[in-house]
Protein backbone atom coordinates (compact mmCIF):
# COMPACT_ATOMS: atom_id res chain seq x y z
CA UNK A 1 0.00 0.00 0.00
CA UNK A 2 1.78 3.11 -1.20
CA UNK A 3 0.65 6.44 0.17
CA UNK A 4 1.79 9.62 -1.52
CA UNK A 5 1.99 13.07 -0.02
CA UNK A 6 -1.49 13.95 -1.31
CA UNK A 7 -3.11 10.95 0.38
CA UNK A 8 -1.29 11.59 3.65
CA UNK A 9 -2.33 15.26 3.63
CA UNK A 10 -5.93 14.25 2.95
CA UNK A 11 -5.88 11.81 5.89
CA UNK A 12 -4.45 14.47 8.22
CA UNK A 13 -7.07 17.01 7.17
CA UNK A 14 -9.82 14.41 7.56
CA UNK A 15 -8.58 13.49 11.05
CA UNK A 16 -8.48 17.16 12.06
CA UNK A 17 -12.03 17.71 10.82
CA UNK A 18 -13.40 14.60 12.51
CA UNK A 19 -11.63 14.80 15.87
CA UNK A 20 -10.37 18.36 16.20
CA UNK A 21 -6.88 19.58 17.01
CA UNK A 22 -7.32 19.23 20.78
CA UNK A 23 -8.32 15.57 20.64
CA UNK A 24 -5.60 14.29 18.23
CA UNK A 25 -2.65 14.47 20.70
CA UNK A 26 -4.73 12.62 23.30
CA UNK A 27 -5.51 9.90 20.79
CA UNK A 28 -1.83 9.64 19.78
CA UNK A 29 -0.63 9.24 23.35
CA UNK A 30 -3.36 6.68 24.07
CA UNK A 31 -2.28 4.70 21.00
CA UNK A 32 1.36 4.84 22.16
CA UNK A 33 0.43 3.59 25.63
CA UNK A 34 -1.62 0.77 24.14
CA UNK A 35 1.26 -0.34 21.93
CA UNK A 36 3.71 -0.23 24.87
CA UNK A 37 1.37 -2.27 27.06
CA UNK A 38 0.83 -4.79 24.26
CA UNK A 39 4.58 -5.26 23.79
CA UNK A 40 5.05 -5.59 27.53
CA UNK A 41 2.32 -8.22 27.71
CA UNK A 42 3.91 -10.16 24.86
CA UNK A 43 7.29 -10.16 26.60
CA UNK A 44 5.86 -11.22 29.96
CA UNK A 45 3.68 -13.93 28.38
CA UNK A 46 6.78 -16.02 27.52
CA UNK A 47 8.78 -16.35 30.77
CA UNK A 48 11.06 -19.01 29.26
CA UNK A 49 12.30 -16.51 26.68
CA UNK A 50 13.71 -14.16 29.30
CA UNK A 51 15.32 -17.03 31.23
CA UNK A 52 16.95 -18.32 28.06
CA UNK A 53 18.30 -14.87 27.26
CA UNK A 54 19.71 -14.57 30.78
CA UNK A 55 21.42 -17.97 30.51
CA UNK A 56 22.92 -17.05 27.14
CA UNK A 57 24.25 -13.77 28.53
CA UNK A 58 25.75 -15.54 31.56
CA UNK A 59 27.39 -18.16 29.37
CA UNK A 60 28.92 -15.49 27.16
CA UNK A 61 30.19 -13.58 30.18
CA UNK A 62 31.65 -16.74 31.69
CA UNK A 63 33.44 -17.67 28.46
CA UNK A 64 34.89 -14.19 28.11
CA UNK A 65 36.16 -14.26 31.69
CA UNK A 66 37.84 -17.62 31.14
CA UNK A 67 39.55 -16.36 27.99
CA UNK A 68 40.80 -13.28 29.79
CA UNK A 69 42.25 -15.43 32.63
CA UNK A 70 44.02 -17.80 30.24
CA UNK A 71 45.62 -15.08 28.15
CA UNK A 72 46.42 -12.79 31.05
CA UNK A 73 45.21 -9.75 29.13
CA UNK A 74 41.94 -8.02 28.79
Amino acid sequence: MNLGMGEIALLIVLALVLFGPKRLPEMGSAAGRAIREFKSALNSADPNKTEAEAVTTTEKTGKNSAREDESGTI
